[in-house]
C-alpha cells in the first residue's frame, strides 16, 4: 500500500492556544499546540503523527478546552504513559468524562464511565450480562439479518456507500433493537448525536442535541417505566445497583451514556476500515483468500484506527517523566499516537493481520475499557465478512473525495465501485 508522508507539524506556542488558559503552575516551555487531527486526504489519514515522537515531548500541555470539562490538559504520547494512565486509578479519574449533559444544566452522571472503582463496579454488574461474549453470540442472527439486508439493496448496482449507505446504518439499527427504540427514530438520533459529537467546538450545536435526545430519552423511560419488556432499556429502568432500587438520575445517567456510545463509533470506524481496504486493494485480497483472518484483521484495523483519546482527572500530585502534574489537572491518553509506539509495537505503521499480541488502546483500557468492544467487534467482524462474501473486489470510486477526519467523524462518504457478477 502506498502512504503519502504526513506533512503535519506541532509548534510550540507562548503561553496559550485557542480559548484555552494555561495554569499559573504549567511551564510555558512546556505548552504545544498539535494539529493533528485536521482532516487530509492521505491514503493511511492517520501517519499524520509518524514523526510525533521526535516533533514533541513525550509529555507536554495543551491549552485546549473541552466543552463541560477542562480549559486544557496534559497529554502523553507513549504506550506506556498512557497505559498507567488507563490503569492507575488511584491516580486518574473518570469523573466528570462525556460530561455534555452540564452543558444544559444537568448534574446527572454519565454511567458507568464517569464514576471510579469500586463504585464503577456495580454499574458494570448492571449492564455487564448484555455486553458479555454469550449476549453477542446471541445477537449474531439479527446482527447478520440487518448487514444482509443492506446488501440486498445495492449488491447488483455495482456501487454504494460503504459509510453512508452502510457502515452509518447497520449498527445504530442493531443498538436500536438493543435498546428497545423504535427503528423509525434512527434519522433524528443520527442527527442529534452528530451534533454533540461532530461539533466539538460549537456549543450551541452541542446543547441542541443534548436537549433533543435528553427530552426523547425521558419521555422514552417513563413508557418502558409502564410497560416493562425484554430490552436493555427495560432492564435499567427496573434494575437494581448494589442491592437497591436505581434511581432516576442513574437510569438516565445510563441510557444517555449508553445512547451517546452506541450510535457512532462502530460506524466511523467501519468507514475508515472500507475505505483503507478500497485503497489497499493488496489487504482486501488477503481477506478474500482467507476469511478466517477477518477477525484478526478487525483487531489490526482497530488498533490502526484510533478514533478517540481519551482524558482523565488527576487525583493527586504526581510526576511523569519528570514533569509535575497537579491534583485537578487533567491529561489525555493520546491513542492517535501510542497505538503506534515502536517499543510496543514492531513495524507499527505497517497492517499486520497476524500481529500477536495487539494490544492497542483504541477501546480504551484499565477497568474503563469499552463496555460494548465485543459488541463492536462482532458487529464489524460480520460486516466485513458478509460484505467480501457477496461484493466482488472493490476500489475507491474515481474522483471521489478522499477527506478523512482522525477523530470520531472518521470518513463521512466512502463511495466504492466494483463490477456486478
Amino acid at each position: 500500500m502506498s502512504v503519502q508522508a504526513a506533512a503535519v507539524k506541532a509548534k510550540p506556542v507562548p503561553g496559550t492556544s485557542g480559548a484555552g488558559i494555561v495554569p499559573a503552575h504549567i511551564p510555558l516551555e512546556m505548552v504545544r499546540d498539535p494539529s493533528f487531527d485536521q482532516p487530509n486526504t492521505l491514503d493511511d489519514p492517520f501517519s499524520v503523527t509518524a514523526n510525533i515522537y521526535e516533533e514533541l515531548p513525550p509529555i507536554f500541555y495543551w491549552a485546549r478546552p473541552a466543552p463541560g470539562r477542562y480549559d486544557g490538559t496534559w497529554v502523553v504520547t507513549h504506550y506506556n504513559d498512557i497505559r498507567d494512565v488507563y490503569q492507575k486509578d488511584e491516580l486518574y479519574s473518570t469523573v466528570n468524562a462525556a460530561n455534555f449533559q452540564a452543558l444544559v444544566g444537568e448534574t446527572f452522571r454519565m454511567l458507568p464511565l464517569a464514576v471510579d472503582p469500586p463504585e464503577h463496579g456495580h454499574y458494570r454488574i448492571l449492564l455487564n450480562p448484555w455486553f458479555s461474549p454469550r449476549a453477542v453470540s446471541a445477537m449474531e442472527p439479527q446482527m447478520r439479518s440487518v448487514i444482509n439486508e443492506l446488501i440486498d439493496q445495492f449488491e447488483h448496482k455495482g456501487e454504494c456507500d460503504a459509510a453512508y449507505d452502510f457502515g452509518r446504518i447497520y449498527p445504530v439499527r442493531v443498538f436500536l433493537d438493543m435498546m428497545g427504540f423504535p427503528q423509525d427514530m434512527l434519522e433524528e438520533f443520527l442527527d442529534w448525536e452528530y451534533s454533540i459529537l461532530h461539533n466539538m467546538r460549537n456549543i450551541e450545536k452541542i446543547k441542541y442535541g443534548v436537549s433533543s435526545a435528553l427530552a426523547y430519552l425521558r419521555g422514552f423511560i417513563e413508557q418502558v417505566r409502564a410497560r416493562p419488556n425484554d430490552k436493555l432499556a427495560s432492564h435499567i429502568v427496573h434494575g437494581q445497583v448494589d442491592g437497591r432500587p436505581i434511581t432516576d438520575d442513574e437510569i438516565i445517567g445510563c441510557i444517555f451514556f449508553l445512547w451517546v456510545g452506541g450510535l457512532d463509533t462502530v460506524a466511523a470506524t467501519t468507514s475508515l476500515i472500507f475505505r483503507r481496504l478500497a485503497i489497499a486493494t493488496d489487504l482486501q485480497q488477503q481477506l478474500r483468500d482467507d476469511p478466517s483472518l477477518i477477525p484478526n484483521a478487525v483487531e489490526e484495523l482497530l488498533r490502526v484506527q484510533p478514533l478517540i483519546n481519551s482524558s482523565r482527572l488527576v487525583r493527586k500530585d504526581h510526576e511523569i517523566r519528570g514533569v509535575q502534574i497537579k491534583a485537578g489537572d487533567h491529561i489525555m491518553c493520546y491513542n492517535l499516537a501510542g497505538n503506534f509506539d515502536p517499543d510496543e509495537f514492531e513495524n507499527p505503521r505497517e497492517v499486520q493481520f497476524n500481529r500477536t499480541p495487539n494490544r492497542h488502546f483504541t477501546l480504551a483500557g484499565g477497568p474503563h475499557r469499552c463496555l460494548g468492544s465485543h459488541v463492536a467487534r462482532r458487529e464489524i467482524a460480520i460486516a466485513l465478512g458478509e460484505f467480501l462474501r457477496r461484493v466482488p473486489p472493490f476500489t475507491l470510486k474515481p474522483g471521489a473525495d478522499r477527506t478523512v477526519y482522525p477523530g470520531l467523524m472518521a470518513s463521512p462518504r466512502v463511495p466504492v465501485v466494483w463490477t456486478p457478477t
